[in-house]
C-alpha cells in the first residue's frame, strides 16, 4: 500500500507543478485558457485519488493525525511531495 501511496503522491505532485508552472503561465501570458482547464481537471481528479489513498494508507499504517495533516498540507505546496516521498522511502525501504 505504501508503494501505491508514494506513486500517487509523485504523480499528483507532478500534475500540480505542470498546472502551476506551465498551464497557468500559458493562460496569463499567452491568454490561452485551455491548458488550465484540462490540467486543472486532471490535477483535481488526481488530488481526490491521492486523498483517498492517503486515508487508506494512514489507516493501514496507523499514522498519527499530525502526520496526515503534514501530508495533506504538503500536497498543496510545490515540491514538498517529493521531499515527503524521499522520507517515506527511507522509512519503508522494502516497499
Amino acid at each position: 500500500m505504501i508503494n501505491i501511496y508514494r506513486k500517487t503522491a509523485i504523480i499528483e505532485g507532478i500534475s500540480y507543478l505542470i498546472l502551476l508552472f506551465i498551464a497557468m503561465p500559458i493562460k496569463y501570458i499567452l491568454d490561452i485558457a485551455e491548458p488550465v482547464k484540462y490540467f486543472g481537471w486532471i490535477h483535481g481528479v488526481l488530488f481526490l485519488v491521492y486523498m483517498a489513498i492517503l486515508i487508506m494508507t494512514s489507516l493501514k499504517y496507523r499514522w498519527s493525525i499530525k502526520r496526515i495533516i503534514i501530508y495533506v498540507v504538503g500536497s498543496v505546496l510545490p515540491f514538498v511531495p517529493f521531499i515527503l516521498d524521499k522520507n517515506l522511502k527511507k522509512e519503508y525501504p522494502n516497499n
